[in-house]
């Protein structure tokens, strides 16, 4: 691979054609709300200003764009590698699941040591669940889509079952009410707050650690080349001696162990104990973030801040103006299918690009 000339106008259209894809959604989303009797310019008014009124607006958004830029970074990986992972939710209950049921029986280890091993249990957690597809991938060829979100069903079905049975908190047993969530980790084990009074904790500052961490292995080592010269181009990495199932299956290997390090500081950072819906839906906001962030971890990072705030402002949304949760979710896919599909229109614009200059663009 050679290196482009990028010039700067392209620069600019390729930054303020995501950005334009999400003013479109927004747009179109008023008319939603106009249809359902809304005022948009007062729905909005929350939506796009309260994730920044004030320190807890800007400490929530913080606290959303944690997993999501743990997420991202995994999809960075993967699609880097040519692998398309959609079992980010799968992923992170998976990573969730394994910390909380070892925090639990490891809880007689000081806190120095079991905050580290239980970060780390969580990487390993998700990246065994995205290991699966990965392999399925590598040596049946089959859909990495499909085999993603059938290993998303069978975690949330999984851990559904385990918070009613096997893991359910004993007080809740106790007093009958049978609320599906473990037992809480001990305190020791909780991540610390980086903010008193908020809920910022120390997982932020990992996932910006692992932002650059990731940049690092992607750009600056042989693994991170081969991973990426195999999503670039299979058949010239197999002829130049790169096992392209290999390190297609260790994009998804390495994806699947950051949404899991996302359930881990999810569990350890923000609830503390397992819970029925511990993802909110990071494992597929995640995807977008990553692809706003055009796959680079660096871009990722205000990529994720921006779906957080989003996140945030849905929520100020909803209670300021008595948006329906149904509208709420609208208006978020169609953010989602408008930045996705900008993508895919600035990847053939790319392409175009390389026909008609004999460039080859960066990767």
């Amino acid at each position: 691979m050679t290196t482009s000339r990028f010039h700067w106008r392209d620069i600019a259209i390729d930054i303020l054609i995501p950005i334009g894809a999400a003013i479109g959604a927004l747009l179109v989303g008023a008319l939603i709300l106009v249809s359902a009797g809304i005022n948009p310019v007062a729905a909005y008014g929350p939506l796009l200003i309260g994730p920044f009124a004030n320190l807890y607006g800007v400490a929530q958004t913080i606290t959303k764009a944690t997993p999501l830029l743990l997420v991202g970074l995994g999809i960075c990986i993967a699609f880097r590698g040519g692998i398309i992972n959609i079992g980010g939710e799968g992923q992170i209950i998976a990573g969730a699941t394994l910390v909380t049921w070892l925090g639990l029986q490891l809880k007689f280890l000081p806190g120095i040591v079991l905050i580290p091993f239980l970060l780390l249990a969580g990487f390993i957690g998700g990246a065994l669940w995205g290991i699966v597809p990965g392999i399925l991938k590598a040596r049946l060829n089959a859909s990495e889509i499909l085999s993603t979100i059938m290993m998303n069903l069978i975690a949330i079905q999984g851990v559904s079952f385990l918070l009613r049975g096997p893991m359910i908190d004993p007080v809740e047993v106790a007093y009958g009410t049978g609320f599906p969530q473990s037992e809480a980790l001990p305190e020791w084990a909780w991540l610390p707050r980086i903010v008193p009074k908020t809920t910022v904790h120390v997982g932020a500052i990992i996932a910006l650690l692992m932002a650059a961490l990731v940049y690092v292995f992607l750009w600056r080592t042989t693994i991170g080349y081969r991973i990426r010269a195999v999503g670039y181009n299979p058949a010239a990495s197999r002829c130049a001696g790169i096992g392209v199932t290999r390190y297609a299956a260790l994009a998804m290997f390495l994806s699947g162990g950051f949404a899991g390090l996302a359930g881990a500081v999810e569990v350890m950072g923000i609830h503390h104990r397992m819970l029925d819906g511990v993802s909110a839906g990071y494992g597929f906001t995640g995807i977008v973030a990553g692809l706003f962030g055009k796959l680079h971890p660096i871009g990722v990072i205000p990529a994720s801040f921006l779906f957080g705030a989003l996140l945030v402002g849905a929520d100020k949304m909803q209670r300021a103006v008595g948006v329906s949760p149904g509208i709420v979710s609208a208006l978020q896919g169609l953010v989602v299918l408008f930045v996705v599909s900008s993508d895919l229109w600035l990847r053939r614009r790319s392409a175009r690009r390389v026909e008609s200059t004999g460039e080859e663009v960066v990767q």
